[in-house]
This record gives C-alpha cells, sequence and structure tokens, in this order.
C-alpha cells in the first residue's frame, strides 16, 4: 500500500527509468514528467477544461456523462435502447437531469457478450448519431468505440465531440492513428483485458499507473491534446481490485489529467451486495461519492439525476459554489 501520491509517483519513475521495455528516451521522458508532477502535487490545485464544440467545458466542477446505448445486449438491459423513440426520449431526459455529455455506444463489452462486428456497429451508431444530430445538435456526443475506423467515420460525419475507447487503442491498430487524425479529446481507459477477466499482476496499483502513463506518452507524441484517463473499474480487475483502485484514486492525479469513473451498475457493485444491475442504483451513488471526494472529474452513469445530485451535494460539502 503506498502513502502518497508523491510515494508512487517515485515508485513509477523509479520503475520506468530502469525499465528495458521502452526506448531510453521515453524511459527518461516519463522519469521526468512523473518526478516533476510528484513534486508540483503539493502546491498546485490543478483545474482541467476539455475543448468540445469550439468551446471550453470546464471540469473544476465535476459533470455527468450519460450512457446510450444501442445495443440489444448490454449488461444492464435498462440501457438498451434500439427504438428511436425511446433513444430521444432518454438523450433528452439526461439533458434535462443535467447530463453534460451523451456517451453513444454500439457495441457491447459485457462479460461473456459476443462483439457486433464493425459493419453493424458502424449502422447501429449511424442510426443513433443522425438522430441525435438532427434533435438535439447542441448536445455534446461522445462515442464509445475501441475501433479507430468507427471512430474516423462517425465523427466526422456525425456531430461528435470525444472519442471514448475501454481499450486504450490496444484491441485496434488503427485506433491511435484515428485520435490523431480526429484532434478530439479522448478517453484513455486501463484494460488489462476484456471485462470480467483478472489478469494477475505483480503489484498492481503502480503497473496500471505505469500503463496509462506509457499511454499518454504515446497519444502526446502523436497530437493528442486533451486525455481524459479512465481508471478501468471492471475491466481485467478483480472485485478486490477495483475497490483499492477506488480507496486509492487519488493516486491517479500524477497522471495530470482529468480522472472518469465508470461504475454504474457494474458487478464490483452487484457481486459485493447480493444485487442485480436493476437493484444497483444506491450502490452506484455511494461509490460514485466515493470517487468523486477521492478527484473524479467525471461520471459516467446510467441514472443521470441521482448522478447530477450526487454532485451537488459534493459540491455543497465542500463549500463550492453549484452551477
Amino acid at each position: 500500500m503506498y502513502s502518497s501520491v508523491a510515494e508512487v509517483s517515485f515508485f513509477i519513475a523509479f520503475k520506468i527509468f530502469f525499465s528495458g521495455q521502452e526506448t531510453c528516451f521515453l524511459r527518461l521522458f516519463l522519469y521526468l514528467h512523473v518526478t516533476k508532477l510528484s513534486l508540483m502535487m503539493f502546491f498546485d490545485n490543478k483545474k482541467y477544461t476539455i475543448n468540445v464544440k469550439d468551446r471550453l467545458l470546464p471540469l473544476d466542477i465535476p459533470v455527468v456523462m450519460g450512457i446510450l446505448n444501442v445495443t440489444p445486449d448490454s449488461f444492464y438491459e435498462g440501457s438498451r435502447l434500439m427504438e428511436q423513440e425511446n433513444l430521444l426520449a432518454r438523450a433528452r431526459q439526461m439533458l434535462a437531469d443535467g447530463a453534460a455529455i451523451l456517451d453513444v455506444g454500439a457495441c457491447s463489452t459485457r462479460p461473456g457478450g459476443t462483439m457486433v462486428d464493425e459493419a453493424g456497429e458502424l449502422e447501429r451508431m449511424h442510426w443513433a448519431l443522425s438522430l441525435l444530430d438532427k434533435e438535439l445538435p447542441d448536445a455534446v456526443v461522445s462515442i464509445d468505440t475501441f475501433r479507430g475506423n468507427v471512430a474516423l467515420e462517425c465523427a466526422r460525419e456525425h456531430n461528435v465531440s470525444i472519442v471514448n475507447d475501454v481499450s486504450a487503442f490496444a484491441w485496434d491498430e488503427g485506433m491511435l492513428d484515428a485520435v490523431s487524425q480526429l484532434g478530439l479529446p479522448y478517453v484513455l481507459t486501463h484494460s488489462c483485458g476484456f471485462a470480467g477477466e483478472e489478469p494477475v499482476y505483480a503489484d498492481f496499483l503502480p503497473q496500471v499507473l505505469e500503463s496509462l502513463a506509457g499511454k499518454m506518452w504515446q497519444l502526446r507524441q502523436n497530437g493528442v491534446k486533451d486525455i481524459i484517463v479512465d481508471p478501468g473499474f471492471g475491466f481485467g480487475k478483480s472485485l478486490e481490485q477495483n475497490y483499492s483502485m477506488l480507496a486509492n484514486l487519488k493516486e491517479f492525479s500524477i497522471l495530470d489529467a482529468p480522472l472518469l469513473v465508470g461504475m454504474s451498475r457494474k458487478s464490483m457493485i452487484t457481486k459485493c451486495i447480493g444485487c442485480s444491475p436493476a437493484e444497483a442504483l444506491h450502490g452506484t451513488v455511494a461509490l460514485n461519492m466515493a470517487a468523486l471526494i477521492n478527484g473524479a472529474c467525471v461520471l459516467r452513469v446510467h441514472d443521470v439525476k441521482e448522478a447530477v445530485d450526487t454532485v451537488k451535494l459534493f459540491v455543497t460539502m465542500n463549500n463550492e459554489t453549484v452551477r
């Protein structure tokens, strides 16, 4: 267990600098970067923004991202939106409830599921995004995809502001080039395996942070400016590791990027308290408050109103002014 941001920072810096897995230049870059950040954290409480729709979206007060799944097999049945009326009604309600971002997904990555092929994902994405383009043109829309071609085609043809990739450009070699070309904010998710898989880590938290630091360096080298970090709850982590990561979420501040957390109705809740995804709202609210206390800037959720209310309570608790 690491007692401070600085301790984890210097541990990662040491491991990176003396690792033989990357080039000497990359090791030196990461070493200097995380060492600098470990010192800066004592003096600087940084406020983040991301560039969406030619304006800056401030994240100094946490925002909520609403999940819109145009899939027939997402793990939470209540999130499946395959009819036009249902999709638009849910999107409008999310915006009315205070969602800052709508996240559209067309390929389920749930444990035990079968992924739709690229053509099927594109068909679903085009259908959903065309509706949002027409009916909600001012909405900030994110696309949840790990395929580079899907990101390119959808962002070029629709009102897309963010690319949300659960694979950290590991499942499709074209994704890194795609986000480089698009110049959109990119959600970088730590994912050591698919949802439901539990790889063995030699040293869990430092390995997660080291992996994300290396991926961030690659993105920066390819011109990606706005990076949002998602620790990847449920992706290649055991139940115990998910809760260890949540308890130590402040350690992710060494990456110097806004933090997105997505735990909504996931198995880390249902397994712990013995309920179904449909019964996991209260658990989601509780863990989202813990995430906010530990530094989360974006909550990715199925239930927007409850998440917005949680943010308001968090802000009030911290004696800040709600916008």
